[in-house]
């Protein structure tokens, strides 16, 4: 048989009256569900409801690491039409119902990710058996594409978990790992592996259940078994969903929407609504672009640093700084990439802290159930420490998270090449000085690189790789991979100063400075970012990074590009108040009382000479801020700073939180028309400032009228 006729089911029957059905899609390294599986499905069903020797089926995957991991998101690009997109819906939950509906017993038998429309699939059968596996995760998460479950999930997932964890589910696209699937009713048991298929025979022995969840306490009772109890949580769940999507995500409101109508008015109109939905949001413009987002980080995930150069496998790490950076960084290399990480510093407490880092966050875990405290024993027992360069001859890579200070940085060059192998990749994690500066008196500067990570970096998606001309592709793509291997999603960007991220993050921070000294309310500008879409707005965002950090790349930008990246000059008196925000409790917001960072410190202005009284709108002061990033991109892009405008995207949302429902810089300027943006960027380079003249790039397509897709 060919790979195209190959069937993604088998059924195999045994001698008790139980049927194995077996998902295994052809070629593929997880299952993932096909419009085109509707036909043979149907088919299978038809032959075991005309076997009436098969009494029960166990559902499993035949892929080593995976149940399902949701549908085939390819056969949505393809709709032109809200019904078209309705249809698959419908198709989906067809064959699901009938599933529900068989005479035999279902039961989905577990392990891995069964996410969307595989945990869909398992809700459909009538028990569900999961492994005790850390890579088993139950979840639906449509909508981080701006969809909502469209196969039943939003009418079933409550009758088993309850309306409240339910559509916390829905609302935050987050899994749930297998005791607490167990806990929420999701799961009828948890097993070991290797028991697993036998446990779910058994179960298939049994008769159909009825599921109801029951609410736990009076509270819950009454909020989810009493019409006026339903009404408070679905409004309150509105209230926090719109203060948190401030509108500009529409799916959140549907699933709230569906979930409230088939709880009020039955399944059958519940079905319905959800199918309707389903398709008017994949039309919608905002997924459009968060599929854009997910087919391009899969598509990165798949690609090396340099094409056709092999990485070389990394064994072992060193970390240099004990700091807040290098605690994180060997934090995601002992969990995520399962890598000895060893911890250098000039002092004990530096290496205690960096240790602390790793055992506060895994020790969290572990008071929540993640993770066994066997498992973060196992993981701590990769972070050692050093106060020389003892046990770090044999290093794969060296991460340097040392002070911001080149002179300091070359030094640490020059003793990794005195101590370790001869290919050990030195890796800096500067967010500023160019990698040639660091590299300029290195002995073997191939190995020299930039790994720049983004605070905190347990969290943060993005890591900008960055190479000097004398790097070699070895050294890219072996660091690209661990990067990958990190848990990041790594971006290779052109060395000089400021990098990507950083260079288009300053311009859009600036113009937020000069919109404070022109007099507008620091809270005013915030808000009207958040608003814009950012997930925090940019004064804020310098009180988080801190001010004294966020204010030192500004004269190496000065010195690189030229006056458009000057800064106010009131910015110094900030600085000389020692306000160096939320760390030393002191910046533009309040940081004492009850509400610390809530409401905006008013002796900032006086402090800097200025009556703040509001005179822009919102979409003034987001256009002004906003257009400085895009105008910068663009530069970016031209100078080969970035590879093309899918890397630049996925920087600036992974990076800074660039909104994710606009896809990136490239994609909005794409969306707004490469002629409007010159004659806004034109339109303030006359009124306000010169530093909004259009980029050289931005001229020439708009001349052309062409894209940057």
């Amino acid at each position: 048989m060919t790979e195209q006729t190959q069937s993604a089911f088998s059924l195999t029957r045994q001698n008790n009256g139980i049927a194995i059905l077996t998902m295994d899609v052809p070629g593929e390294s997880m299952n993932t569900l096909k419009a085109a599986f509707g036909d043979e499905m149907s088919a299978l069903l038809d032959e075991i409801e005309g076997d009436a020797s098969i009494k029960g089926v166990v559902l499993v995957s035949g892929k080593e690491s995976s149940f399902v991991a949701g549908a085939d998101i390819t056969m949505l690009d393809a709709c032109t039409t809200a019904e078209e997109a309705m249809a698959l819906a419908k198709g989906g939950q067809d064959i699901f119902n009938r599933i529900e509906n068989m005479n035999a017993t279902f039961v989905a038998a577990i392990h891995g990710p069964a996410l969307g429309g595989g945990l869909e699939l398992a809700m459909a059968c009538h028990y569900r058996i999961c492994t005790d596996s850390p890579a088993t995760q139950l979840g639906l998460p449509e909508v981080q594409l701006g969809l909502l479950p469209g196969s039943g999930g939003t009418q079933r997932l409550p009758k088993l978990a309850g309306i409240q964890q339910a559509i916390k589910m829905m609302l935050t696209g987050a899994s749930v790992r297998p005791k607490q699937a167990k806990k929420y009713g999701i799961v009828d048991d948890v097993v070991p592996r290797s028991v697993l298929v036998e446990v779910a025979a058994q179960f298939a022995t049994k008769s159909k259940p009825t599921r109801k969840a029951e609410p736990k306490g009076i509270v819950n009772k009454f909020l989810e078994g009493t019409g006026p109890g339903r009404n408070i949580v679905f409004k309150k769940a509105g209230e926090q969903t719109q203060a948190k999507t401030r509108g500009n995500y529409p799916a959140p409101q549907h699933i709230l929407d569906v979930v409230a109508l088939g709880i009020n008015k039955g399944i059958k109109a519940g079905l319905e609504a959800e199918a309707k939905a389903f398709g008017q949001l994949v039309m919608t413009p905002e997924s459009k672009q968060l599929r854009q987002i997910f087919f391009a980080t899969t598509a990165m995930k798949k690609e090396s640093g340099v094409a056709d150069v092999a990485p070389v496998p990394v064994k072992k790490v060193g970390v240099l700084g004990g700091g807040l950076m290098g605690g994180g960084i060997a934090f995601v290399t002992a969990t995520k990439a399962g890598v000895p990480v060893r911890i250098k510093d000039i002092q004990s407490a530096g290496i205690a802290n960096a240790m602390k880092y790793s055992y506060d966050l895994l020790n969290k875990k572990v008071k929540r159930r993640f993770i066994r405290k066997s498992e973060m024993q196992k993981q701590m027992s990769l972070l050692t420490g050093t106060l020389d360069y003892t046990g770090l001859q044999d290093a794969d890579i060296i991460v340097e998270a040392v002070f911001e200070d080149v002179n300091l940085k070359r030094k640490m060059v020059a003793d990794v090449e005195a101590a370790c192998k001869p290919d050990t990749i030195f890796a800096s994690n500067t967010s500023s000085i160019p990698i040639a500066e660091i590299a300029a008196e290195a002995a073997r500067p191939e190995n020299v690189i930039g790994l720049h990570y983004f605070s905190p970096v347990d969290k943060m998606p993005l890591a900008e790789v960055i190479a000097h001309e004398k790097t070699s592709d070895q050294t890219i793509s072996t660091t690209v991979e661990f990067a990958k291997k990190q848990g990041k999603t790594p971006v290779v960007v052109k060395d000089g100063a400021g990098f990507y991220v950083n260079r288009i993050l300053a311009p859009y921070m600036n113009e937020a400075a000069s919109l404070i000294l022109a007099g507008e309310p620091i809270d005013h500008i915030d808000k009207a970012l958040l608003n814009f879409g950012f997930p925090v707005g940019p004064v804020k965002l310098l009180d988080e990074v801190g001010i004294d950090v966020g204010t030192k790349i500004i004269p190496i930008l000065m010195e690189a590009f030229g006056e458009r990246f000057t800064a106010p000059a009131a910015f110094d008196k900030v600085l000389a108040d020692d306000r160096k925000g939320k760390k030393n409790k002191k910046g533009f917001y309040d940081y004492a009382g009850k509400k610390p960072g809530k409401a905006v410190d008013e002796s900032i202005y006086s402090l800097l000479g200025v009556q703040p009284s509001k005179s822009r709108s919102e979409s003034e002061i987001s256009e002004r801020c906003v257009l400085m990033m895009l105008n910068e991109a663009a530069r970016c892009l031209d100078e080969g700073v970035i590879r093309n405008a899918r890397d630049g995207d996925i920087g600036a949302i992974f990076g800074i939180g660039f909104p994710p429902f606009l896809g990136g810089p490239f994609r909005y300027m794409d969306q707004l028309g490469v002629n409007k943006v010159v004659e806004r960027l034109s339109y303030y380079a006359e009124k306000v400032d010169a530093k909004y003249t259009p980029a050289p790039i931005l001229v020439a397509m708009a001349a052309e009228n062409s894209f940057f897709y």
